[in-house]
C-alpha cells in the first residue's frame, strides 16, 4: 500500500468530479507534500484533523474562475518497486517550466526548482502540471 500514491490519486479523482475538499488518512510526509502544493499554488487549504488513530489531513483543492481544475495532472514517478533518484543537475523541469517535480532530499521535500537551487539531490516522488 502506497499511501502517497493513493493521496494523489484522491487529489486527481477529486479535480475531475469538481470536489471542494478531501480528507486523507495522516502521515507526516504527506503532510508536508499537500503543504508543498499549498506553498507552490496548486491547493488552497492544507489542515491536520483529529487525534492520533483517526487522524486526516484535510485538502481545499482550487479551481480556476471558469471552473477548470487548478492541478490538470499528478503523475507519480518513484514507485514502491522502483524508486526513482536524481541528482541536483539531473532534475529536469516538468512541462517546459510550467509544471513542478516534488523531491525528497536529506534536507526535506522540496520542489525541483528548489533542489537545483540548493544543489541537493533526492528521490522524485511525483510531476504535477
Amino acid at each position: 500500500m502506497d499511501r502517497v500514491a493513493d493521496m494523489l490519486t484522491a487529489i486527481n479523482n477529486a479535480q475531475i468530479v469538481l470536489k471542494k475538499q478531501i480528507s486523507v488518512p495522516y502521515s507526516e510526509f504527506q503532510f508536508r507534500i499537500a503543504e508543498l502544493l499549498k506553498k507552490e499554488g496548486y491547493v488552497l487549504n492544507v489542515e491536520k484533523k483529529g487525534r492520533v488513530p483517526n487522524k486526516k489531513i484535510i485538502i481545499d483543492l482550487k479551481y480556476k474562475e471558469n471552473g477548470a481544475p487548478v492541478i490538470s495532472k499528478i503523475k507519480k514517478i518513484s514507485k514502491q518497486g522502483q524508486r526513482i533518484y536524481s541528482t541536483s543537475s539531473g532534475l529536469k523541469s516538468v512541462k517546459s517550466g510550467f509544471g513542478i517535480s516534488v523531491i525528497s532530499t536529506s534536507k526535506g521535500v522540496m520542489t525541483n526548482k528548489e533542489a537545483r537551487r540548493n544543489k541537493v539531490g533526492g528521490e522524485i516522488i511525483c510531476e504535477i502540471w
